[in-house]
């Protein structure tokens, strides 16, 4: 008498792509999409180039934060059943700034196997590029559209000691860098773009002169990872509570109000973020601020 084959277990199979280069696709993640009885992808046209690629031939179900949570119990069951489903993001890990983190949580709480099989990391590559001490850093993803929020949660995130990893639209980059500019005048930043591709490119300096350089150029394209270096010694040594000499004190909150001025931020925006910044009374930074606007050019 045969013996009957194990039964075939189902599992969630995490699966990272290459975030520009096809090459950097491994084959442990071209096995497991070939063994997927669907795949869960953001975009279905960008999952389509890369199996074609490949000739991978696997149904696509879009599963982008829009209709994800529609489709968890569905895909639950498949795996149950003894599926093996596959979820990707258009480029790079799934799960980091994307909602496939929503699918593992599920998965794992229902008790079934997940498989993460790793694979190229926007993050990561970004920081080696940039050349900034990385020992720690914070990962933030996208930081919100409003300018003033914008630069609140930037403000917000600075005191954190390491470096933090910013993704940004080639349309908002610009932007973005005069906010963070404005916010921390002293920090080194690198602008990381088109990472893996041809036309990769790391712009690095101090915060306002990569702002500057990148609001000279015209129609940025591909996907842009913003890298800002850890606080300063100088920012440490406030941060820790030292008595740095008041005057040094005064001019570093004199730079970021002409700094932020300068970028059209509005007063009493400017003079809350700043108080909340310096440990500063509001009162005291918004006269600083009207003042400075005040004085001829």
């Amino acid at each position: 008498m045969t013996a009957a084959a194990p039964a075939r277990q189902g599992a969630l199979l995490v699966v990272g792509t290459p975030i520009g280069n096809l090459g950097d696709a491994s084959p442990r993640s071209l096995e497991a999409l070939r063994s997927a009885s669907v795949i869960y992808c953001e975009d279905t046209r960008v999952t389509t180039k890369l199996l074609t690629h490949f000739g991978i031939r696997v149904p696509l179900e879009r599963a982008d934060e829009n209709v994800l949570a529609r489709k968890v119990a569905a895909a639950l069951e498949r795996i149950a059943a003894g599926e093996r489903v596959a979820f990707v993001s258009d480029a790079g890990m799934p799960g980091v700034s994307d909602p496939g983190q929503r699918l593992v949580d599920a998965a794992l709480d229902a008790g079934l196997c997940v498989e993460v099989i790793p694979g190229p990391s926007a993050v990561i590559c970004a920081l080696v590029a940039s050349g900034l001490p990385m020992e720690h850093f914070y990962f933030e993803g996208f930081l919100p559209r409003k300018q003033g929020a914008k630069r609140e949660r930037i403000a917000a995130i600075a005191r954190i000691p390491g470096a933090l990893v910013i993704y940004e639209s080639p349309h908002r980059v610009a932007a973005t860098l005069q906010d963070i500019a404005a916010v921390l005048p002293g920090r080194t930043v690198a602008l990381v773009r088109e990472l893996t591709k041809v036309h990769e490119e790391v712009v690095r300096g101090l915060a306002p002169e990569v702002a500057s350089r990148v609001a000279e150029r015209e129609n940025l394209k591909g996907e842009c990872v913003v890298v800002v270096g850890p606080p300063t010694a100088d920012e440490q040594a406030y941060q820790g509570g030292a008595s740095p000499d008041a005057q040094a004190h005064a001019l570093t909150l004199e730079e970021e109000i002409a700094a932020g001025l300068q970028a059209g931020e509005r007063a009493s925006a400017l003079a809350k973020r700043l108080a909340k910044q310096f440990g500063v009374p509001r009162s005291t930074v918004y006269e600083q601020v009207v003042a400075a606007r005040s004085e001829p050019e």
